[in-house]
């Protein structure tokens, strides 16, 4: 009966949304890998780099001119840096099993990332996207088909529950339209009896039967709780997107001020007129710096991912 039948169909999206998600933990699995390469190479550049403070210092330290403690705090940052190297190489080692658990068989490394890389983010939505886009998300199409099944009028249930906005602005960023549907006071998301009975309109109290009316309550509240979580998910990845430019440009010029205040910190250091203890702060904030550029270049990537999940249409994704 057609009711059979559309809960065959609700459960094929069912389906599908598993296998977005599926996708989805992939494709972050793979990013986490590509950002833990980049960790090791900066571990491994970190170790050279500690190995030649505590040359340096030992060298000092034969003619007197660095006190034990900068050799023994030398010596603790190489060996502390020693122990990042093994600890990024077994994330690497941790990255690849969990690929290939998802993608349920060995992978070759010409699919293996090398670290992450500029071309891995594209442009993510265009400007003044509908949200019907939202409507093929297999979790709105399995509640649908959830209202089929109880008779509902979807057109009916789409007028009256599903916000027909622009998801993005000018910018590509998050819409205002989209921005105030989670305001707090907004009533978008308030709906009364009379808008469940239209969308039942000539059947929603056949024979006053309880337990339809029950089912059909329950059937809309999954489509409402489908929707608000299609706008909720994209609204989100939007604001990350929002932002995301304009953390990594400060990101990288930090690192950069780091990089050169390491630069004179070292060549001071050498001709004798700074502490080992002013080099090794210069060191642990370019460290920092470049660490926290990395997790922004992951963060970046992964709202590409977010995006899709949300949108769930390739054609939206440019």
């Amino acid at each position: 009966n057609k009711a059979a039948l559309e809960d065959f169909f609700s459960a094929q999206e069912n389906r599908n949304a598993v296998q977005i998600s599926l996708i989805g933990d992939v494709a972050n699995a793979w990013l986490g890998l590509a950002a833990d390469q980049d960790a090791l190479k900066l571990a491994l550049q970190t170790l050279q780099a500690r190995k030649e403070s505590y040359d340096i210092a030992t060298g000092q330290a034969r003619i007197g001119t660095a006190s034990d403690l900068d050799l023994a705090q030398a010596k603790t940052e190489y060996e502390s840096a020693r122990q990042t190297v093994a600890q990024a190489q077994t994330a690497i080692d941790q990255d690849k099993a969990a690929l290939t658990l998802l993608a349920g068989a060995p992978l070759t490394d010409d699919l293996l990332p090398d670290g992450l890389q500029p071309d891995m983010v594209a442009a993510a939505l265009p400007v003044g996207l509908p949200s019907q886009v939202l409507l093929n998300r297999p979790d709105v199409l399995s509640a649908e088909h959830g209202l089929k099944a109880a008779n509902a009028d979807i057109g009916a249930a789409r007028a009256a529950l599903f916000p027909a906005i622009s998801l993005t602005g000018a910018t590509g960023s998050a819409s205002t339209a989209l921005g105030d549907l989670f305001k707090s006071g907004h009533n978008t998301w308030s709906y009364g009896t009379s808008i469940r009975q239209s969308i039942f309109a000539g059947g929603a109290n056949v024979n006053g039967v309880r337990a339809a009316t029950a089912s059909r309550d329950i059937a809309v509240a999954q489509y409402e709780r489908a929707i608000q979580s299609a706008f909720r998910d994209v609204s989100d990845a939007l604001a990350v997107r929002a932002r995301i430019d304009e953390r990594l440009d400060a990101q990288e010029q930090a690192t950069e001020a780091a990089a050169t205040a390491l630069r004179l910190s070292q060549a001071t250091y050498r001709a004798g007129s700074a502490s080992y203890l002013t080099l090794l702060d210069a060191q642990r904030t370019l460290y920092s710096a470049q660490q926290n550029l990395i997790t922004l270049r992951t963060l970046k990537a992964a709202n590409l991912v977010a995006l899709y999940q949300a949108v769930a249409d390739d054609a939206s994704l440019q």
